[in-house]
């Protein structure tokens, strides 16, 4: 496991933590092998009944790291996880994992970290955490959970402002349109968040996949032809104009300025 993600298994209950801290635990190549790693790993590890998804203060996830995966002069590799031409193997990997996942938003989940947060089956938000779909302010579109999970989560008509908007909302908010389930002082998330997994893991192990599994089918449907197209729009995006004055107003700390090319 590499050193970005950190894998533990107590009492029934693996916990992956994002460790990149220093850069907010923005998701480099590397950190998302290991991310689709750690959740494979829960699905086919026999001591882990549940899971949680966290990361290291002060960020849950800034999502990709915009520095070594878009701020390049360059066309993206194709290697990169953003612009493959199938839905991104870390969203797959959480989608597909047969146990419960539970997201301990512990600070900012913004871009991928959002998308991350909406693969999970239950959040639960410290006071700290904020959530953003910011894609569209790089230029881009959303993964599969922006237009999968999000509607189902909040419902159409709120995710569409978060989608198209980018604009960032904080846990009191997630918590008014059911984004979150608990909001927790953040000195109390982990052990709020832990409480449930043991709680959840102490259940009958084969009703549980099968309860994740109807869930799935009932709620939040088959997410492979949307990831698909997902990628595939992301990929041309990526090659925009707009998508590179969206980078480089972040890079800047300025407004950015779009012209539809």
């Amino acid at each position: 496991m590499s050193e970005s993600i950190v894998y533990e298994v107590a009492d029934g209950v693996a916990t992956i933590t994002l460790n990149r801290p220093e850069r907010r635990n923005a998701l480099n190549l590397e950190a998302y092998e290991a991310l689709e790693a750690a959740l494979r790993r829960v699905a086919r590890d026999p001591a882990a009944r549940c899971a949680i998804v966290t990361g290291a203060d002060p960020a849950f996830c800034s999502g990709d790291d915009v520095i070594e995966l878009m701020a390049t002069p360059r066309p993206p590799s194709e290697e990169s996880p953003v612009v493959r031409h199938r839905p991104t193997p870390a969203a797959m990997a959480a989608l597909e994992c047969d146990k419960p996942l539970i997201a301990a938003v512990n600070g900012p989940a913004v871009g991928w970290g959002m998308e991350l947060a909406l693969y999970a089956d239950v959040r639960i938000a410290s006071e700290r955490a904020r959530f953003a779909e910011l894609f569209i302010k790089r230029g881009l579109v959303a993964d599969v959970g922006g237009f999968t999970r999000l509607p189902a989560i909040v419902g159409p008509s709120k995710a569409a402002e978060l989608l198209f908007t980018g604009d960032a909302i904080d846990a009191a908010e997630a918590l008014r349109i059911g984004l979150v389930s608990e909001v927790t002082p953040h000195d109390e998330l982990m052990e709020r968040a832990s409480a449930l997994a043991a709680r959840i893991a102490a259940g009958p192990p084969l009703a549980l996949r099968y309860m994740k599994e109807g869930l799935r089918r009932g709620v939040h449907g088959e997410p492979r032809e949307v990831g698909a197209w997902a990628i595939e729009t992301i990929r041309k995006l990526m090659r925009t104009e707009d998508h590179k004055e969206g980078v480089a107003a972040f890079l800047e700390k300025r407004a950015p300025i779009f012209h539809g090319r």
